[in-house]
């Protein structure tokens, strides 16, 4: 199976088992999927999220989904329990359709990295 067809076996896959148990059935998109992963990050459990905070989250994720790949690394949890992250190198200039290849990639990986697909 080539790696293309395996990430998008494996991005259809998670989509429909996330949207299931977290959107009543209706598709999550990628900024969920991110938003998700920061509220799993945080660790706070279930709770209202003010506005600035859902921003917060989603750099979260995205410094955890990237931090693999060398973006970011972890530095301190800060006094309210929220992570923090450095950065490392800057993200390179990218193309949209680009983008969204990497961040399904790294959702991808992050996923496995828990084993959700087994």
């Amino acid at each position: 199976m080539s790696k293309v067809g395996n990430l998008k076996e494996k991005w259809d896959f998670l989509v429909a088992s996330l949207s299931q148990q977290f959107a009543e059935g209706d598709e999550l998109n990628l900024d969920s999927i991110i938003y998700l992963i920061g509220v799993q990050e945080l660790g706070q459990g279930q709770r209202r999220f003010k506005k600035d905070e859902k921003v917060n989250l989603m750099h979260i994720a995205i410094c955890k989904l990237l931090e693999p790949y060398g973006y970011y690394e972890f530095d301190y949890f800060d006094d309210d329990g929220w992570p923090h992250y450095k950065t490392l190198t800057e993200l390179p200039n990218l193309k949209p359709g680009e983008q969204t290849v990497l961040m399904k990639e790294a959702i991808v990986q992050y996923f496995e990295s828990i084993q959700f697909f087994n």
